[in-house]
């Protein structure tokens, strides 16, 4: 298990025998969500994501628990550790995102908590040649889903991807949405493209808020 995650983790043997430029275009060859950039203002975009099929998990603790939890148990589904059958393609990114509470109104500048605990959903994106009927079938507390189009705002950053970071981005995110007279349909996601073995400085984060 430990041996397929360190596959998944390959960017740091690229950093060692290599560039920053042989690190993107290691990156470059991870299969990613299609999307179509509708809108760029600097750091952040309004695109339009292509329908994905993804299988997610449900964690509890805080936010960092919960991604560790989550990219273990997602990660022994792909790589066949605990079922038969053919592993299936680590892709990028790996998303994130909590359980909503009702109570917190949909015009809260910071929708959630970053640092609380709660109820995290991680989830893997599905290679594209893949369908909901052809994958392998996951264990029960694993479900393949398909996500439907969905427009989204995006504001991308480098670094560790802190608590404070995330919430910093989100309101930044959710004030330039109110500014171009954008609607949230739901909470923030996160949305994390490197492993930790990556530098900070060279890590892509985003904060992705769906648009009604």
């Amino acid at each position: 298990m430990l041996k397929k995650i360190a596959i998944a983790a390959a960017g740091l043997g690229v950093l060692v025998a290599g560039s920053a430029f042989a690190y993107d275009r290691y990156m470059e060859s991870i299969e990613g969500p299609e999307y179509t950039v509708l809108r760029s203002d600097g750091d952040i975009e309004l695109r339009e994501y292509a329908p994905i099929i993804v299988a997610e998990v449900w964690s509890e603790g805080t936010r960092e628990q919960a991604n560790g939890q989550g990219f273990r148990r997602l990660a022994a589904y792909i790589f066949a550790e605990d079922r038969g059958g053919e592993e299936i393609a680590m892709t990028s990114p790996v998303m994130q995102d909590a359980e909503e509470r009702e109570e917190i109104a949909m015009t809260s500048p910071v929708m959630q908590d970053a640092g609380g605990e709660g109820r995290w959903r991680t989830r893997f994106v599905m290679p594209a040649e893949y369908t909901l009927e052809t994958l392998p079938p996951a264990p029960d507390d694993i479900t393949l889903t398909e996500v439907p189009a969905r427009r989204m705002a995006v504001v991308q950053f480098s670094g560790n991807a802190r608590n404070a970071d995330l919430a910093e981005r989100e309101e930044q995110l959710r004030n330039w949405m109110a500014e171009n007279g954008l609607e949230a349909a739901r909470g923030a996601e996160y949305a994390f493209y490197d492993p930790p073995s990556v530098p900070g400085v060279m890590r892509r984060n985003e904060v992705m808020i769906p648009v009604e």
